[in-house]
């Protein structure tokens, strides 16, 4: 189902990459081990779209560790009255306007983690973790985002050479997406935990690239509703293991299901491969989607 890049497309190559990347940003993680948010400490994780999802899913990681309050917000939605031991702000560009804000404001010594060194952001924290061989061309994230990711799990002491090699077997077709999923009209993700932030952030991937019609929900929220659009021709996607019963009752729609033993995070490279495919097949630039910048830049209010 994988098609060939298109001229000039540079999602792709920035796909490619991440396991390489990955490796490196584990190795990194070794020596930020004074940097990196200390087991105790409270925490707040700020970003804006695919940064936020990162975001969701590392604080829902560090909390089932035990390793302190953690919360995730929108950096727009970052309560100015809560105290926290320390804010990381994620920010691929460093230029974002809504993360710059939350610095500039909050209290709390801040880790910025960017692609791009000697932009507001980093210049604006108390401290920033530079990942410039993760930057992308692409404005759809991928590469950066997995692996500011990868360097925050493999903080929390994660073993994540599993994980890059299933993501290597994902980029070579194994397992492959199913041939259904080529045109499926909708696709749910489902997650549980911090797949659900990887969940939203795959259904972000294939709207962004590919104009299509996602969504993402909890497992145990699915049968709260949203299951009323499943029916065949659509699909369901779950990231990590399904709670009991949930398939059953996904089946009995006729929706398409996605289900695997891969981690999260290597699922989601398969759903951006996905993503990649999709927009080829509609004539849409995945590299630069309408109405989207490489970062929200706002005016002064």
């Amino acid at each position: 189902m994988t098609l060939p890049p298109t001229p000039g497309s540079h999602i792709r190559a920035e796909i490619a990459r991440q396991p390489g990347s990955w490796a490196r940003a584990v190795l990194l993680a070794a020596d930020l081990q004074d940097r990196l948010p200390r087991s105790g400490e409270s925490v707040a994780v700020i970003g804006c779209g695919t940064s936020w999802f990162m975001a969701s899913s590392y604080a829902a990681l560090r909390e089932s560790r035990g390793q302190g309050r953690t919360d995730a917000f929108a950096a727009s939605e970052l309560p100015m009255d809560r105290d926290y031991d320390r804010v990381v702000a994620i920010s691929r560009s460093g230029t974002t306007t809504e993360v710059l804000r939350a610095i500039e404001t909050v209290a709390s010594p801040v880790l910025a983690i960017t692609a791009v060194a000697g932009t507001p952001v980093p210049e604006a924290a108390s401290d920033a973790v530079v990942l410039d061989f993760a930057d992308e061309r692409s404005v759809v994230q991928t590469l950066f985002a997995t692996t500011t990711l990868c360097l925050l799990r493999a903080g929390l002491g994660e073993p994540l050479e599993p994980v890059i090699e299933q993501t290597e077997r994902v980029l070579a077709g194994v397992p492959a997406v199913p041939t259904a999923l080529a045109t499926a009209g909708q696709i749910s993700f489902l997650g549980s935990g911090w797949a659900y932030g990887v969940a939203q952030e795959a259904a972000l991937k294939l709207r962004e690239a590919a104009q299509l019609w996602t969504e993402a929900y909890l497992q145990m929220e699915y049968r709260h509703g949203p299951i009323a659009i499943a029916e065949p021709g659509r699909a369901v996607w779950v990231l990590g293991r399904p709670v009991v019963g949930l398939l059953d009752d996904i089946a009995a729609t006729g929706a398409t299901i996605v289900d695997d033993d891969l981690d999260p995070l290597a699922d989601l490279v398969r759903a951006q491969l996905l993503a990649a495919d999709r927009a080829e097949r509609a004539a849409l630039d995945p590299d630069q989607p309408r109405h989207l910048t490489r970062s929200v830049v706002l005016a002064d209010s």
